[in-house]
């Protein structure tokens, strides 16, 4: 039987690290220093690492938290260089801009939010804000991410109705995407999910190969002439609206 498309589940009980997060109220790593001090009480008592809150719980944060200046980055992947967990004689994106002369401490505690396969390239965004994870990445959320693709063979004119309806790679029903044919080898994709190659796997569904593939655009986040293996800061209007869609305001 194909499957759909995950629906919501039901969250809790949740770790209180997660909920401080979801609220806003810190990081992972930095709500669960908060516990530790002893500054966080569920339903009046004392709050440890590792517990969990229910919807119907009363958590309360005592004394005033200086609200964190997070940094947001717009990378532009190159080929080769691994997104996550490199192996011996790869490098990843943290070794990648070392080598090519970032500052030293610069991206020390930024991570990158999602991956890119090796052999893709383009947008990623690099962040110290542990929030942004679970908010942009959840295919329940439906946030968009446009690629740029080229295929080893020209493109039938069947193929975008059947990558829009959705394709079954090994079982699973991919969701409603958006097409745009660019040339007889080439198209633009919009996602809102995000499988272990995805757009690859759905290309060769439909008898065919990828040659290239590029993130172009994460939301409103785009690439804009951004060189490879080189970051931008993301300011102004440009992370309101970002943040915005992640109702993180």
């Amino acid at each position: 039987m194909k499957k759909t498309p995950a629906q919501a589940q039901d969250e809790w009980p949740m770790r209180i690290n997660k909920y401080l997060a979801r609220q806003g109220v810190a990081t992972r790593r930095a709500a669960d220093e908060l516990v530790a001090r002893g500054r966080v009480r569920v339903n009046g008592r004392v709050a440890v690492v590792g517990d969990k809150v229910r919807e119907t719980d009363s958590v309360e944060l005592s004394g005033a938290v200086a609200p964190k200046k997070y940094r947001y980055f717009a990378y532009n992947k190159p080929i080769g260089v691994i997104t996550h967990s490199p192996q011996l004689g790869e490098a990843d994106i943290k070794q990648s801009l070392t080598k090519k002369g970032a500052a030293k401490g610069q991206m020390s505690d930024v991570f990158p939010v999602g991956r890119l396969d090796k052999d893709s390239h383009g947008l990623i965004i690099l962040t110290d804000d542990g929030r942004v994870t679970d908010r942009l990445l959840s295919p329940l959320r439906n946030h968009d991410k446009e690629y740029r693709v080229r295929t080893l063979d020209p493109i039938r004119d069947s193929f975008k109705k059947y990558m829009e309806n959705g394709v079954d790679i090994e079982g699973y029903l991919t969701a409603p995407c958006k097409v745009r044919k660019t040339g007889p080898q080439s198209f633009n994709i919009t996602l809102t999910e995000g499988k272990k190659h995805q757009i690859r796997r759905m290309v060769a569904a439909l008898h065919n190969q990828v040659t290239d593939l590029e993130r172009v655009r994460i939301l409103n986040i785009r690439l804009n002439g951004l060189k490879p293996n080189e970051t931008r800061p993301i300011v102004g209007d440009e992370l309101t609206a970002f943040l915005s869609a992640l109702v993180m305001k």
